[in-house]
């Protein structure tokens, strides 16, 4: 891989000027793109899925009480970000820039927000869900294997594709803000949820059956674990730029779509074989 040439790239000193929210460092943009798309499709079929079989053999109302979880929160967050990103990535391989850039700058500093929850918060969920509730499931169904399987355990793999296989800089500091404050909204809710429908969407949270300071033990330790993942995803992140693009020189895989902009704009070292150049 040479590297024989300085290029400039669009929209310097804008939010995401190298497009790496759209982009991949192994990946072409056409297969990132084809990724992204199925693995929105399948959680979207996942939960519209799920909402039939509960139409037919759940009790009335299940399908509305299942936005009271936060794990089911989490996987309609997955679906839509997928959703998203495979627009973003989908256009920027079409025609050499994603709809990102061309996004108001807080739509495009709330998808950066939304990009640290997908990558957070679905350990939390696998975790919580197999170490504390998974005795609850019934194990002899398929279909609830497959469903808890799909919210709980693939739910990490899609947070793993996009810690690894994009391009994504380090989470920003200042989007853990909105990871604790969702979190402390989410509580609210399940408080709320109790209030209106009576019942406790987790046995962790029940008053009733556990002391105040059980309960609140537990919402402090998922607050610092909250802390703790965002810590650990922040410097992965870090790790993977650094041996991919300083040790292993793959920039990224870039639309054949793009263009060289004045040199006036912000340049960056990429492989020339990765660089379309009209």
């Amino acid at each position: 891989m040479a590297f024989g040439k300085r290029i400039t790239v669009p929209y310097a000193g804008t939010f995401d000027p190298t497009y790496r929210f759209a982009t991949s460092w192994i990946l072409p943009t056409g297969v990132l793109f084809g990724i992204r798309t199925l693995l929105a499709l399948y959680a979207f079929i996942t939960l519209f899925t799920i909402f039939g079989l509960n139409r037919n053999h759940a009790e009335p109302g299940t399908s509305g009480r299942s936005f009271s979880f936060f794990t089911v929160l989490t996987y309609w967050g997955l679906a839509f970000y997928y959703a998203f990103s495979a627009a973003h990535t989908g256009s920027y391989w079409l025609t050499g820039t994603p709809f990102l850039a061309r996004w108001p700058k807080a739509l495009q500093v709330a998808h950066s927000m939304f990009y640290s929850t997908i990558v957070v918060y679905p350990w939390i969920v696998t975790a919580i869900f197999w170490g504390l509730l998974a005795a609850n499931f019934d194990s002899s169904s398929m279909i609830s294997v497959w469903s808890n399987t799909s919210e709980h355990a693939l739910n990490s793999l899609y947070a793993f594709f996009e810690i690894f296989f994009t391009r994504t800089e380090p989470l920003p500091w200042l989007n853990l803000v909105p990871v604790i404050v969702i979190l402390a909204l989410y509580l609210g809710l399940a408080y709320v949820t109790h209030a209106t429908q009576h019942f406790y969407v987790y046995p962790f949270l029940n008053l009733e059956t556990n002391s105040a300071g059980l309960v609140g033990g537990v919402i402090v330790g998922i607050l610092v674990a909250a802390i703790i993942v965002f810590l650990i995803v922040r410097y992965l992140i870090m790790l993977r730029v650094w041996a991919t693009e300083k040790k292993l020189g793959k920039t990224g895989k870039f639309s054949k779509r793009g263009r060289i902009t004045p040199a006036s704009e912000e340049t960056m070292d990429l492989p020339l074989n990765h660089v379309s150049v009209k």
